[in-house]
């Protein structure tokens, strides 16, 4: 009989201890996740910093488009989708809704990190800003 309550106990240490780990595994999936979009925001930022620093130096217009894939000349993103009326069901990727004018990644766990780029970002010698164009992150939301 003793061996039946050490064999239980064994099997409930092995649960809680499958369960911590899978709970530290989708943290750091989380993290990871989080980690690719801001790597993938900066080479979005770097490259309109690089658009606009062509215009003053060499003159013409920034492009009209609120969508700062458009400005771009290598799209950078990986799962972008494209510009959209609704968000899509599918998750772990980029559009540009078209309604409220931001760029969204939507994450696996169901929330949205969403950017709007500002042609009017403030001082010039704040990071990420150049002319007053950049690209402010805005507050996440659960989609």
């Amino acid at each position: 009989m003793r061996r039946y309550y050490e064999f239980a106990l064994v099997v409930v240490l092995l649960g809680i201890l499958a369960i911590v780990l899978t709970r530290a595994l989708d943290e750091i999936g989380s993290r990871s996740e989080e980690a690719g979009v801001q790597l993938e925001v900066a080479a979005i930022r770097g490259q309109l910093l690089e658009v606009v620093a062509h215009r003053e130096t060499f003159g013409g217009k920034l492009p009209a488009s609120d969508n700062p894939i458009d400005w771009l000349d290598a799209k950078p993103l990986r799962d972008y989708r494209g510009a959209l009326d609704e968000a899509p069901e599918d998750r772990s990727l980029w559009y540009f809704d078209r309604r409220e004018k931001v760029l969204v990644y939507r994450f696996r766990d169901g929330h949205a990190a969403r950017y709007r780029l500002n042609r009017e970002a403030g001082r010039s010698d704040s990071p990420g800003v150049l002319a007053g164009v950049g690209l402010q992150r805005l507050e996440d939301r659960r989609q």
